[in-house]
């Protein structure tokens, strides 16, 4: 595979001249050039508007300027003239306009306080700098004042406020302790950027005595410490838990202007126990991606080089497990001024026009004036050839006294900006800068740019000669750049020769000549061919080069595009690589790769090593490359390419593909042309116009690809019209009042000629009304100002180029830019389906109000407050967004009995109309939830105490609550069903003539008018009868109850020290004995779950067994009749019960599923259940 590629000395010249402008002219960047030429001055260098200084050190203003003849400088302080002479401590420096004022001996830094300006002024005018604000530094001291000690209970919020001293520019802030260690911040304690230290809630650990606040003054690189805050935490138990609260900022909104391009930053740091998590979000929007960061533990928003776009209502939200708090803070984001076009230097000819242009934008919009040699333009001296319109100044039929400089300041409340810009009049007679008798080498076939930079005023006119008597150039096979350069596309070994560039303008006429060589490219005639080679044996790949003899020429070679190993094995001769005694890790490619000072070609083989054969095998490769490519039968749009197979390595060819290269356009780059059978050596190619082609051949087999061939001759097509016009033309607007036309751009391939260019054309449909076009550069942007907005307009887009047109382009429909809607929707309305849906209907929008494509409408609703409650909260709104042009839409979700408001909103493409006037409406009752809470307190022998709390949701009119309770026995049946109704402003009932020792179940449930709401049960049991109690307290303390227990443990005791004293002396027991030798499968081992005697244990689920359930004689434990049990009934038993089934502890109201019978467990029954079991 080989690859060339020219170098031309010419295009690096090329890049160093500036391209000349329309009625202007450009100063090139000569150095000697510059110094000969008359120019206003030029302010280069200038201290920062703001300047604060350090007060211990001299302050140095900054001021430096160019300009020929070299300018003056004075200054202004405050508005005045400032006589450096008559002050001993301010001096200039040579040559330039930095003052310095010497404050290290004797002066004091605040006498100098106050706004400096500088010009720079020389025959051809005056140039001011920016107003520099001059402020020296402060750092004060701490006042002085009494710290009371902070006693705060453990869970309470604290804030340990700063305060610093108010120094230019402000300090840094940070809290450490009296070892100079950094407090550390959490969630829970951080610092805001008032530089106070927060506390969302206090812990034990946070008493200390040290708590100091440190303020850092950079400029003066001194750090003052405020005096030590102590704070003590003491405990109360239990530390109630609090929802969230904000510390700040305070109140639910608050407001922030922030200016363009700065650092947004908002705070919300929450107090509440736990510590609350902060969230940020954007009403109506999203966070700006990729410039949005959370600092501080998410408690700062940060937002990076903020923009008008970036206004809006921001919320932070703090949320714990009890609930959660917002603020919403309105942020409004101003500009000051910004560019949008500075004026620039402007160069002119006697007798030329030009135009200087300031504009600028700001929010809010700033003031443009205009100055002439730092004098207002309303009374500078009048200028026939200057007029002034708004934010440009038009210069007609200009002469060397027109030359000045001018000041254009834009400003608004937040800041201003100045800019210089110097109209410079010059008649010059032409200059050429290039070099003369420079000579230029360039490889054949190869472009070649010969340099022609010059100056002159008026701008000279350039012609081109060859030879010294030779005539003019012309023609299509040369380009003439408007820098002066002579491009030749083509060069051929014809063209080398001696070149004349001719300028000439009114003032004069000068010509310069330069050399032009071209070289026979460099070739690897005999290129490097795969090999396969047996291990250990010897390799060489050949590289045989032709070139120019009159360029040296090196040659390199590489391993896998890297340095050949260092290794003696490899051996590099003049026209080979030779690797002895070959070994696996030599497998890879190896590429030839020859320099010279213009071009550099390679070429590559690969080296496959593989085992020795046990015997000789037939060889299979990919195909030598095609051969002796030729060009024949040459026309406008066609050619013939012929070649000659290589060798195809015993694999037969099966498909030739053809590549080419345009070497006028992407000299290098090969791309794919078409492929042939492997039988057919010869094919006719179509060709396009204004390409240089050259061709390659690859040959195919099932083994793979050969390298490809030498490339054929070049072959230049004639220039023609283009064939086709730009692809994907759009016109949307960006702005309400433009039209930006859009399109991809023609290749250089698809050129077909010189000086491609776009015909842009553009009117108003559905007007009567004329095409309007412009032409534009090769270029694929155009962008159309002064529409009305968001019409439809005809557009088309036409290539041409030196030669013509291309066919008559199809039009495209696009539009002007969008604007926000006009217009709300009308006679919105709303009908209530249910307590929680309602459909709303409007009117829609006229298309011509909305100003844009209709994206569909957005319902905006929220709940004003609760009818039953008539209590208001926090407005949060709601949005739904109906795509299209419907006109109703439903509203799920709503709370019943409760009022609503709603507006309507139509959405285009730019944002939002206006809402519609709001519309109220009420939701009917529904059914409420259920109670928030059933407790059943003080059990007696014959009634039970429930208390209950209104439903979280009444949903409506509460009328009664539903009581409804039912014993349940023993076996888990249940008993009749009692029924009460109860008052709704009743909050408590005493049930009374209830049977003693008895599980109820209880259901309560809220009414409105509607229905019934869902309900809340629970459990409960009357207490036993006390004489029964007190008998079985006194069976369990008798003395020989005790004495029968402690003989029962002893005995247990004994068997166990004999059993383990026969296990130790006669090893195992006979009857252990036989069952090893039998392994009976009858006799198995007892295990906990069988029914034997032993602690209880589950592995299972952790159950503990039934209620009565004690181990039969039949040693099996049963199941119960029926799945039921206590716990399928309701929740909140947290006890025991006796074996008679009274209730043992107290109640509680716990929701989670608990047992059934807290007595039942693994550990050891207690002596009363013991004796109960042998009653």
């Amino acid at each position: 595979m080989m690859k060339r590629k020219s170098i031309s000395a010419g295009k690096a010249s090329l890049v160093l001249v500036l391209c000349q402008m329309i009625s202007a002219l450009d100063v090139p960047l000569d150095s000697k050039l510059l110094e000969e030429l008359l120019q206003p001055p030029t302010i280069t260098q200038q201290s920062p508007k703001d300047y604060i200084v350090d007060p211990r050190e001299n302050i140095v203003i900054q001021c430096e300027a160019k300009g020929k003849p070299p300018p003056s400088f004075s200054w202004t302080r405050n508005g005045t003239h400032f006589d450096i002479d008559k002050d001993a401590q301010v001096t200039m420096k040579p040559n330039s306009g930095t003052l310095v004022i010497n404050i290290m001996n004797g002066g004091k830094a605040e006498a100098y306080e106050g706004v400096y300006q500088c010009t720079a002024r020389n025959e051809r005018g005056a140039a001011i700098s920016n107003n520099i604000v001059i402020r020296p530094s402060r750092s004060p001291l701490w006042t002085k004042e009494k710290l009371e000690p902070n006693q705060v209970r453990e869970g309470d919020s604290l804030v340990l406020h700063c305060r610093p001293p108010v120094g230019l520019p402000p300090p840094i802030i940070f809290w450490m302790d009296n070892a100079f260690q950094r407090l550390p911040q959490s969630e829970r304690v951080s610092q805001g950027l008032n530089g106070d230290l927060y506390f969302s809630n206090v812990q034990p650990e946070d008493t200390r005595e040290d708590y100091i606040c440190y303020a850092r003054f950079n400029h003066t690189q001194t750090i003052q410490q405020k005096q030590p805050i102590s704070v003590k935490v003491f405990s109360t138990k239990p530390v109630t838990e609090r929802q969230p609260i904000l510390l700040t900022p305070t109140g639910s909104t608050s407001t922030k202007v922030e200016l363009r391009g700065n650092v947004l930053l908002l705070e919300c740091i929450a107090a509440g126990l736990p510590t609350p998590v902060i969230r940020w979000i954007k009403e109506g929007g999203e966070l700006p991606a990729n410039r949005t960061f959370f600092e501080n533990f998410k408690k700062t928003l940060k937002i990076l080089d903020v923009s008008e776009a970036d206004s809006g209502n921001y919320k932070c939200i703090a949320r714990n497990i009890l609930g959660s708090a917002h603020h919403v803070i309105s942020v409004t984001v101003k500009a000051a001024p910004y560019w949008i076009t500075a004026p620039r230097n402007l160069v002119l000819s006697p007798g030329e026009d030009g135009t200087l242009i300031c504009r600028a934008n700001g929010n809010p919009k700033p003031n443009i004036s205009w100055l002439v040699n730092g004098v207002p333009i309303a009374i500078a001296p009048e200028d026939p050839s200057r007029k002034v319109d708004g934010d440009t100044i038009i210069f007609s039929h200009v002469q060397e006294r027109s030359s000045a400089v001018y000041q254009c300041n834009a400003s608004n409340e937040y800041g201003y900006l100045l800019a210089n810009a110097f109209v410079n009049v010059l008649a010059e007679p032409p200059r050429i800068l290039t070099p003369a008798n420079k000579m230029y080498q360039v490889i054949a076939d190869s472009p070649a740019l010969l340099d022609c930079a010059y100056f002159g005023s008026p701008k000279p006119e350039i012609e081109w000669f060859k030879g010294v008597k030779g005539s003019i150039l012309r023609g299509n096979e040369y380009v003439f750049h408007d820098n002066g350069t002579l491009e030749i596309p083509v060069a051929q070994k014809d063209s080398t020769g001696t070149y004349t560039c001719v300028a000439r303008n009114e003032l004069g006429k000068i010509q310069n000549e330069v050399h032009l060589e071209v070289k026979d490219p460099t070739m690897i005639i005999k290129q490097p061919e795969y090999k396969v080679i047996q291990r250990y044996g010897q390799v060489s790949f050949e590289c045989i080069i032709k070139h120019d003899s009159t360029l040296f020429a090196t040659v390199i070679w590489l391993k896998d595009n890297e340095e050949l190993p260092d290794d003696e094995r490899f051996l590099v001769g003049k026209d080979n690589l030779t690797i002895m005694n070959v070994t696996d890790k030599d497998d890879g490619t190896y590429t030839c790769i020859v320099n010279t000072t213009l071009d550099s070609v390679s070429a590559s083989a690969v080296l496959t090593v593989v085992a020795a054969p046990p015997t000789p095998a037939i060889i299979y490769a990919r195909p030598n490359p095609p051969f002796d490519l030729e060009l024949t039968g040459q026309l406008e749009r066609s050619v013939e390419l012929s070649w000659i197979p290589g060798d195809e390595n015993n694999s037969p060819i099966t498909t030739f593909v053809i590549e080419y290269e345009d070497g006028l356009h992407e000299p290098g780059v090969w791309h794919y042309q078409t492929e042939v059978p492997g039988t057919q050596t010869t094919i006719q190619l179509k060709l396009s116009p204004y390409v240089n082609y050259s061709f390659r051949v690859i040959a195919v087999n099932e083994i793979g690809r050969s390298q490809p061939s030498e490339p054929s001759e070049q072959y230049l097509t004639k220039s023609a019209n283009p064939d086709e016009n730009p692809s994907n033309v759009q016109g949307i607007g960006s702005e309400p009042d433009n039209l930006v036309i859009t399109w991809e751009s023609l290749t250089g391939f698809q050129s077909n000629g010189p000086g491609l260019q776009y015909k842009v054309s553009w009117r108003q449909k559905d007007v009567d009304d004329e095409w309007t076009s412009v032409i534009v550069a090769n270029v694929s942007k155009y962008i159309v100002s002064g529409t009305p907005t968001f019409v439809p307009y005809e557009i088309k887009v036409q290539a041409l180029n030196d030669l013509g047109y291309a066919p008559e382009p199809s039009e495209v429909i696009g539009h002007s830019g969008e604007d926000l809607p006009m217009v709300a929707p009308g006679n919105v309305q709303v009908h209530v389906v249910n307590s929680t849906l309602a459909k709303v209907h409007w009117d829609p929008v006229p298309l011509k109000s909305v100003r844009g494509h209709l994206q569909g409408y957005k319902v905006y609703y929220w709940k004003v407050q609760s009818l039953s409650r008539r209590s208001r909260r926090h407005v949060e709104k709601k949005i739904l967004t109906f795509r299209g042009n419907k006109t109703f839409g439903m509203l799920p979700g709503l709370e019943p009995y409760s009022s609503y408001k709603l507006n309507v909103r139509v959405v285009n493409g730019k944002g939002e109309g206006p809402a519609s006037p709001d519309k109220v409406f009420k939701t009917p009752e529904g059914v409420p939830s259920s109670p928030s809470f059933l407790k059943i307190t003080n059990p007696t022998l014959d009634s039970l105490t429930l208390e209950w709390g209104s439903p979280t949701h009444p949903n409506g009119v509460l009328i009664s609550y539903i009581l409804k309770f039912q014993p349940i026995n023993n076996t888990h049946e249940l008993g009749p069903l009692v029924e009460i109704r109860i008052p709704a402003n009743e909050s408590s009932l005493i049930l009374k003539n209830l049977n003693y020792s008895t599980r109820y179940k209880f259901y309560f449930n809220a009414q409105t008018s509607v229905g019934s709401g869902s309900q809340i049960t629970e459990e409960a049991v009357t207490v036993m009868d006390e004489a029964m109690a007190s008998r079985q307290v006194d069976i369990a303390t008798q003395g020989w109850f005790i004495g029968l227990m402690c003989a029962v443990a002893l005995l247990i005791l004994i068997l166990l020290i004999v059993c383990f004293i026969r296990r130790n002396k006669g090893g195992k027991y006979p009857v252990k004995e036989k069952e090893d030798a039998h392994a009976d499968p009858e006799i198995q081992p007892m295990k906990e779950d069988d029914g034997t005697f032993g602690e209880y244990s589950d592995a299972e689920d952790h159950k503990p067994l039934k209620k009565g359930s004690r181990t039969p004689s039949d040693r099996t434990v049963k199941k119960e009749d029926s799945d039921d049990s206590l716990v399928d009934y309701g929740e909140g038993v947290n006890g025991q019960f006796n074996e008679d089934g009274s209730f043992i502890g107290q109640y509680s109201g716990k929701k989670e599923k608990e047992p059934a019978e807290g007595n039942e467990s693994s550990e050891a029954p207690s002596p009363v259940n013991a004796m109960n079991s042998f009653v």
